[in-house]
């Protein structure tokens, strides 16, 4: 008997032991400073302190509200477009670095609200750039038709801005021909932001290319060689200086196709499963000629092709998945592939005929060129369906052959639907993709892109791509916004409050402290070595799970803190009853906190169903008070049951500390 107690009481040495060195170590690792000074005490070296993550009231910085014009949702989807609101603007915030930032919406009295608190940011301007106004991703083609009436007025306006356009354009074309570096005269005046760091390179150009009209066919016809061509080459809105570098040849195929589609394929619906799909394109493919394959694609294809009887146009090497591409470059002029599969479905692949199309190498210097469309202001793009609500992603890559970095865009399903259609539709033409309202590229589309990703290319330098695509991955607001309120909060105004915080809670902590040692006795002090264990675990938490602190954040952990004395209370309450009624030390603790519990236990599930309500319902402060509060009530019931219980039970082994009006009873 004496040896099994002897064994419990060395376990519960150890485990007040362990607890005094975790209190230790946890002590450390949520009171930074105090280690820190500790360690410089001993060593002259001092840790590296990490801050408690501030709140704006504490920190300082700018609350923002933004309202949303729903004029044109309706009005069951004007709750999800709020929510794309504010993943969009948390999405740009994320991205731009800014500390522990709160986006929240906000639906009341039919306005649609979006808060924006950002802690440590002091500049409203800042703020709002960052923002942004309403930005929309958009991808335009030229306008096909524009009516323009021009008064006499206006032509003679029009004609003296082209004359002295043209003549400072030629200026510089003649110091370009008489051997001035190209890529400094373009960085000097070139009007293509685009182009000015790479010397005004844009590449290859053929006959398709809708800006070079012309140019390509001139130079085959032997009209220039390599050097800057001598003479203004005039596009519909600008002049420009050519710099010829090089030639070469691009060798593209002539492409028809039969796609057959399954359930498991990939932006492409069919109800025939993989099995059945196979079976049928067999079926398909023994019944295909060259002569009747057009019919067949128009009869059998799932394709987007199809009523063009599964026509490709020229296709070129980079341009398809690469088990397309293999089998197609496999196929000789005028042959039918076997069944190909790839993540769309069973292909059937007609290469009708090789082109070979001369490309020229060119750099340029854009000038500007007055037109009736600049004095009228007349938009010379046109919408298209697709804008930036289709775009699932974009990302940096880099050419395998020159290392220059482009932007890669991938689209989501109806993206790649409209995309595809649209680059079907406009072979050889430019499509503008526009952010906020600026055009930021202008590529021109050398053949139909099937797949749902497209490439963004303007020799960008690995900084301005990394720019753009993140531009891109902020994305587009799904509707416009209005700032309706801005406010900052000063940093000395913040720290203020919060030490203003920290002194009333330390005060409220001393003052509780000594009434329970008072009343209580010796099990108020262990009360309050539970409660300071109880402190540390909140600053612990605090700062592991990367809690935002706020004013009141603070207001919730000194509510709970409130909590864990109740408990405490509760529990020497019943242990005083206990021992007056003449039972021994160890038998009242054990049956005061059995008695203690249940009021323990439903005080405390009761605040943590209110904080939980708080936290998922509320905006703003509200929830920062929620969610110290919830951890609190948490945290205040396992030292109250445990740590508390493990103290009482431990100084009672001791015999001198084994007295009942120690710990509320009567004296003996």
């Amino acid at each position: 008997m004496k040896q099994w107690k002897d064994r419990k009481r060395f376990g519960m040495h150890l485990a007040i032991g362990a607890v005094a060195l975790l209190f230790v170590i946890l002590g450390g690792y949520a009171s930074p400073s105090a280690y820190n000074a500790t360690i410089g005490a001993i060593s002259g070296n001092s840790a590296q302190e990490e801050v408690y993550k501030l709140g704006l009231d504490l920190q300082g910085g700018v609350h923002l509200v933004y309202e949303a014009d729903m004029s044109a949702i309706a009005q069951d989807e004007r709750a999800a477009a709020l929510e794309g609101v504010r993943d969009v603007i948390e999405r740009r915030v994320n991205a731009f670095g800014v500390s522990e930032p709160l986006v929240q919406t906000n639906i009341s009295g039919g306005r649609y609200r979006v808060i924006v608190e950002l802690a440590g940011v002091f500049d409203v301007g800042d703020a709002i750039d960052l923002i942004g106004e309403t930005p929309i991703l958009e991808f335009k083609l030229p306008t096909q038709e524009i009516d323009i009436e021009i008064t006499d007025e206006d032509q003679i306006e029009i004609d003296a801005a082209q004359d002295e356009e043209r003549a400072a354009a030629l200026a510089v074309l003649d110091r370009a021909i008489a051997g001035e570096d190209f890529s400094d005269l373009v960085r000097e005046f070139s009007l293509d932001t685009a182009t000015v760091e790479s010397g005004g390179y844009i590449g290859f150009v053929d006959e398709s290319h809708s800006v070079f009209d012309g140019l390509a066919t001139e130079i085959e016809d032997g009209r220039y060689s390599t050097g800057v061509i001598d003479g203004l080459y005039e596009s519909t809105s600008s002049m420009h200086v050519i710099h010829f570098l090089s030639e070469d040849v691009d060798e593209a195929v002539q492409t028809s196709h039969i796609l057959i589609c399954h359930t498991e394929s990939e932006r492409c619906t069919s109800d025939r499963s993989k099995e059945e799909a196979f079976t049928f394109a067999q079926e398909v493919l023994e019944g295909t000629t060259t002569r009747n394959f057009s019919d067949q694609a128009i009869e059998f294809s799932d394709g987007p092709s199809s009523e063009e009887g599964g026509d490709l146009g020229l296709v070129s090497k980079g341009a398809m998945v690469a088990v397309f591409e293999d089998a197609l470059f496999a196929l000789s002029d005028g042959e039918i592939s076997e069944i190909v599969e790839t993540e769309f479905g069973y292909h059937i692949i007609y290469r009708l005929n090789t082109q070979e199309t001369p490309q020229y190498e060119i750099a340029h210097l854009e000038m500007e060129w007055t037109t009736a469309s600049d004095l009228l202001v007349i938009d010379p793009w046109e919408n298209t369906e697709l804008s930036g609500k289709h775009v699932a992603a974009a990302s940096v890559s880099f050419d395998p052959q020159f290392g220059t970095p482009y932007v890669v865009l991938d689209f989501n399903g109806e993206g790649a639907d409209l995309f595809a259609t649209l680059t079907e539709e406009n072979v050889g033409e430019v499509i503008g993709i526009f952010l906020d309202g600026e055009p930021i590229s202008t590529p021109v589309v050398q053949q139909a892109i099937y797949g749902g990703q497209a490439s963004i290319t303007g020799q960008f330098g690995l900084d301005e791509a990394k720019l753009l695509a993140l531009r891109l991955n902020a994305g587009a607001l799904p509707v416009p916004i209005e700032i309706v309120s801005r406010q900052t909060v000063g940093p000395t105004l913040g720290a203020e409050s919060l030490d203003k915080s920290m002194n009333a809670a330390a005060i409220g902590f001393v003052l509780v402290g000594l009434f329970m040692i008072a009343y209580y006795r010796f099990a108020g002090l262990l009360a309050v070595l539970s409660l300071m264990i109880y402190t540390v675990l909140n600053l612990v938490l605090y700062r592991a799970l990367g809690v935002t602190i706020t004013l009141a954040g603070i207001a919730g952990f000194i509510l709970s803190l409130g909590m864990a004395v109740d408990a405490n209370v509760l529990i020497f309450e019943r242990l005083r009853e206990e021992l007056r009624s003449g039972r021994d030390l160890q038998t009242a603790i054990d049956e005061g906190f059995r008695r203690a519990w249940t009021s323990i236990r439903d005080g405390n599930v009761t605040t943590l169903i209110a904080a939980g309500v708080l936290f998922f319902f509320s905006t703003s402060f509200v929830k920062g008070f929620a969610l110290t509060l919830g951890l609190g009530v948490l945290l205040s019931m396992i030292t109250a049951v445990f740590v508390t219980r493990l103290l009482l039970k431990w100084s009672s082994s001791f015999k001198r500390l084994n007295g009942k009006w120690l710990y509320g009873g009567n004296k003996e």
